[in-house]
């Protein structure tokens, strides 16, 4: 056995699972351990927040943890190592990681070529600068920065700035004028990088007329406006200089916002409701209801022995309510299947709850709702919204769905369009309760009403279907006893 394969042996890597169906990435929200402590088979290590859920992951090794390859927060793809744990930490001094020779070798990669061994590590590095230091123009002396700034006022057409005079070298001659509106010769093409470039060709200016003052002879976006700016005027009537005034109504909002990455439960909602959207063609129909009864059966059921101990609200009802309208028309709970153009009906009724958390939105589901008592439904609802609260929803927990509720009325909202769930045939939103007057028995009466909306897949379900549908939920609520005639 190589030393390398006793050291992968040794020093085993947890890598990012896919918790979920098909998921490609988690945050790491939290790590319950640190490099040094012990771990056994199956210790929770950390907690991740998947597309879907947060949930905590336990490790399948036991040794002393040896490296954490990413802090909470970090977002990791599936099958990437997160965590490093020693099996045979009395083993003697642990050897570095696996990932230790593969930066080695990219620090390798990166080293430049040319460079020349010596006895003692290598010699100077050639230069990484390509371009050319800036030859002296022929006839033109070296300047020094007065006189630079003189001759590329003139190359600019304006009046040079008054500088004290400097003592000039009998030798060297001046250079003749250059004729107006030629420039200064040049050594090959002008020196400046791509921007600068454009900057120039934007604002017209030929950059053989400019004279660079960047390091190696470069032309600088400076050079370019300065060569931009129009010619001043005489320095015995200068004009006067306007103080550019702020544009009447602009304010900087951008010490006023705050962008945060779009990830976990954010980005899987984004993704589903757009999807949905832009794949289902949507109807929504409303109808309003008075739920006078039904919110009168809400107490006597918060009184039965049976649901002691259970949580009765009108929640409770408008789920059982939908689920034996369902039952009346059993082709709303379908699925479009586009792969193989076929329509899939079913047998069952996945009920799904919208909850919002802190998280984001989340749609868990009550399997096969369809088939429960009105006790059995009360326990598995209660359930849901706790552990969706606590952010313990489980991936296994959302998928399957075939029909969603969605109770907009807690926020004391009338009624609103729901986009479906990808993949379900319809969701109905319950608008908040409130006290109207309603006509009842011929009189005008305060009743309490409220209002229902129904959106489902047109490809799915067409008008005819889903008023039915609509009107068989409002009907059981308007009179709750056809739970027993209907059910």
């Amino acid at each position: 056995m190589t030393a390398s394969t006793a050291n992968a042996q040794r020093f085993r890597e947890f890598k990012m699972p896919d918790v979920g169906e098909g998921l490609t990435e988690a945050e790491i929200l939290k790590w319950y351990v640190q490099p040094g402590d012990t771990v056994t088979d199956g210790q929770v290590v950390c907690e991740v927040e998947t597309a879907k859920a947060a949930v905590e992951l336990p490790i399948p090794y036991t040794g002393v943890v040896h490296e954490l390859r990413f802090g909470e927060g970090v977002t990791v793809d599936v099958g990437t190592a997160i965590i490093a744990v020693d099996t045979d930490p009395g083993a003697g001094p642990a050897e570095a990681p696996a990932a230790a020779p593969q930066e080695a070798a990219a620090d390798e990669e990166a080293e430049p070529q040319g460079r020349q061994a010596v006895l003692v590590g290598y010699g100077a590095a050639p230069s990484s600068t390509k371009r050319r230091a800036r030859k002296p123009q022929p006839g033109v002396p070296a300047q020094p920065e007065p006189a630079m700034a003189a001759l590329q006022a003139e190359l600019n057409g304006r009046a040079a700035p008054a500088a004290p005079a400097t003592p000039v070298a009998p030798a060297v001659q001046p250079a003749p004028a250059a004729p107006a509106g030629s420039a200064v010769p040049a050594a090959g093409r002008p020196l400046a990088k791509p921007p600068v470039r454009k900057l120039a060709k934007d604002l017209g200016i030929d950059l053989a007329t400019i004279l660079p003052t960047g390091p190696d002879g470069i032309i600088t976006r400076e050079d370019v406006h300065a060569a931009a700016t129009p010619a001043a005027a005489p320095a015995e009537a200068p004009a006067p200089v306007a103080v550019a005034a702020a544009e009447p109504g602009t304010v900087d909002t951008a010490a006023r916002e705050r962008r945060v990455p779009v990830k976990g439960v954010r980005k899987a909602t984004a993704q589903a409701m757009v999807a949905s959207a832009f794949t289902a063609p949507h109807v929504t129909e409303f109808i309003t209801v008075d739920v006078t009864r039904t919110m009168k059966l809400v107490q006597e059921l918060k009184q039965d022995p049976d649901m002691a101990g259970l949580r009765v609200n009108p929640l409770l009802l408008v789920a059982k309510a939908f689920l034996v309208a369902l039952k009346r028309h059993p082709e709303a709970n379908a699925a479009w299947d586009e792969a193989n153009q076929e329509i899939v009906y079913k047998d069952y009724v996945n009920l799904g709850i919208a909850a919002a958390t802190p998280r984001g939105l989340i749609v868990p589901n009550i399997k096969d709702a369809g088939a429960k008592t009105l006790p059995q439904l009360a326990s598995e609802l209660g359930d849901l919204v706790a552990t969706a609260r606590e952010g313990k929803t489980s991936p296994a927990a959302m998928a399957g769905g075939t029909v969603t509720i969605t109770n907009v009325g807690v926020f004391g909202v009338d009624t609103g369009t729901p986009i479906l769930n990808p993949g379900e045939s319809a969701i109905l939103a319950f608008g908040a309760v409130k006290l109207q007057p309603w006509v009842h028995k011929g009189k005008v009466k305060a009743r309490q009403v409220t209002t229902l909306a129904l959106s489902f897949d047109h490809r799915l379900v067409d008008g005819e279907l889903g008023s039915k549908l609509l009107a068989d939920v409002a009907a059981v609520l308007e009179r709750p006893k056809r739970l027993i005639t209907w059910g």
